[in-house]
């Protein structure tokens, strides 16, 4: 299933990415890589949710690492392509924009959650957290598209916040 919400995400980025500026996205879609590195050399023994194949391609994506590998590599840049690509201009669009992304990311992590379980949530991380964080995620992507060193130094106070409030036993610290 992983594959098909992939090629959907490649497909929309065909169709709706803004191609024409992608040396102007480069610098956030790499900005959104580091973010989920992070997360993943942070919590690597101690996951705060994990991704599973479930329903098939069980092989080529036999773990949470080929699934986010994946994820990082097609959703996150076609994200970005789309999202960036089309962000507008009057604030209350910009709103809702802000919004509709929230929304799909957060109804494609609940189906994945509760019907697909394709995704698992551990130590305390609940759909709530997904909310929030993608609320945050989302324009912090614009922010760095327009300064990069703010939104630099908010994701820094921003993981900060993430580790205080998931703090990592001090036994999965390598």
């Amino acid at each position: 299933m992983h594959l098909i919400y992939n090629a959907l995400f490649l497909l929309a980025a065909v169709k709706w990415g803004d191609w024409r500026r992608w040396r102007e996205y480069y610098p956030t879609i790499l900005f959104f890589l580091i973010g989920d590195l992070l997360k993943n050399v942070f919590y690597h023994d101690y996951w705060i949710w994990t991704y599973q194949e479930t329903i098939f391609a069980k092989d080529i994506l036999s773990n949470h690492t080929f699934i986010t590998l994946l994820i990082m590599f097609v959703a996150y840049p076609a994200t970005t392509l789309i999202y960036l690509g089309h962000f507008p201009e009057k604030r209350w669009n910009k709103v809702l924009w802000i919004g509709l992304w929230v929304s799909i990311y957060v109804i494609v992590e609940y189906i994945n959650l509760k019907y697909l379980h394709l995704i698992k949530h551990h130590h305390g991380w609940t759909i709530h957290w997904s909310f929030l964080f993608n609320l945050v995620m989302f324009p912090m992507l614009r922010l760095h598209q327009k300064q990069p060193l703010i939104a630099w130094g908010l994701s820094i106070i921003w993981i900060i916040f993430l580790l205080n409030m998931f703090p990592i036993p001090m036994k999965y610290i390598k």
